[in-house]
């Protein structure tokens, strides 16, 4: 078979299959009187083989050693295959996301697509001051999309640069909230805290108080707590649980009791704060250290029982314990007179 018809046939090109003999991956097997290629039927056999090879992505380099070498394993080849194949797809996908944010940017001239590209190169560094610089540089008039600002919220593990990222997408057109919210559902514990630690500090933001009372249901504590906090400070009396657990364990019991303060100004949660907290001193395993954070806690609320259950606590067996709501008695006593004496004028 001569080599027109071998092209005709197998749809390689003259060219390439001239090629082929050039390397020495397919060879015709004999010549005409004339010298022209002729081709046997192992020949053409081979030449699928090679077709075949080449569409898994080998190189003729490595087609021929795969047809010459007897010591050849297909399946170390294909790991090999596979490895390389999911690296170009990492390295293209990388390629769609930063064509994607310049075409989210909407940019009217090469500039702002240069300054996009500079930002996202400012973040891919491994330097925790570069990528900070990188969002506070960036000019007013370049507008950066809030998907792509998101996305490095979730992926930043210095509260520095995160801080700066929150304040950036907080500025941004797009909805972060939104953005944010997938984070919130990640399997990673790590992209759940990032995710509800930005969306606390946007807890103004349309739909941020939906995404983090979903939140108080997860399993990880500072998931739980952050949101607790952010939600608490919005007066969203669902956080209390998790604000009175927090004083109970000592974790940010501090900011938890402040934010545990100001939601029993209202009357309809005062009495309901009071009694968790009442129940957490009753219950056994209620240690000195435990009775002190709830003491405190207490004093910060505005319910009219609080008084009581302080004296009560001077009386309590743990000499320390005593002394403390001693002494927070007489911090209620000195508000009250206060209080009374403006209420006077």
């Amino acid at each position: 078979m001569l080599i027109g018809e071998v092209a005709r046939r197998s749809g390689v090109s003259t060219r390439m299959l001239r090629h082929y003999d050039a390397l020495g991956l397919v060879r015709p097997t004999g010549r005409t009187v004339g010298g022209y290629r002729e081709y046997s039927a192992e020949d053409v056999r081979r030449i699928f083989h090679v077709e075949s090879l080449r569409s898994l992505g080998l190189s003729l380099k490595q087609i021929g050693l795969a047809l010459e070498d007897p010591a050849f394993t297909p399946s170390a080849l294909v790991s090999d295959l596979i490895r390389w194949t999911e690296d170009r797809l990492e390295r293209e996908q990388e390629l769609l996301k930063r064509l994607r944010a310049v075409d989210a940017s909407a940019p009217t001239g090469w500039q702002g697509v240069l300054r996009i590209v500079e930002l996202m190169q400012g973040l891919d560094s491994t330097s925790a001051a570069r990528r900070q610089q990188a969002v506070l540089a960036r000019p007013e008039s370049v507008a950066v999309p809030a998907e792509l600002l998101a996305g490095a919220v979730l992926s930043e593990s210095d509260p520095h640069v995160a801080g700066a990222l929150c304040w950036a997408l907080a500025r941004s057109r797009g909805d972060g909230v939104a953005m944010l919210a997938a984070g919130v559902r990640s399997e990673d514990v790590g992209i759940r805290r990032r995710a509800v630690r930005a969306i606390a500090g946007m807890s103004e933001a349309p739909g941020a108080t939906v995404v983090l009372a979903e939140a108080l249901g997860d399993p990880d504590t500072t998931v739980r707590e952050h949101a607790a906090l952010a939600l608490g400070r919005r007066g969203v009396t669902a956080a209390v649980p998790t604000l009175v657990g927090m004083v109970v364990e000592g974790s940010h019991d501090v900011d938890a009791a402040e934010v545990l303060g100001t939601l029993s100004r209202d009357p309809g949660s005062a009495d309901r704060i009071t009694t968790s907290l009442v129940d957490a001193l009753a219950a056994r395993t209620a240690d000195p250290a435990t009775r002190i954070r709830v003491a405190q806690a207490l004093v910060e609320l505005s319910g009219t029982t609080v008084p009581e259950v302080l004296r009560q606590l001077t009386h309590d067996d743990d000499r320390v314990v005593a002394l403390v709501a001693s002494a927070f008695v007489a911090v209620l006593e000195e508000r009250f007179a206060g209080d009374r004496a403006d209420e006077g004028s």
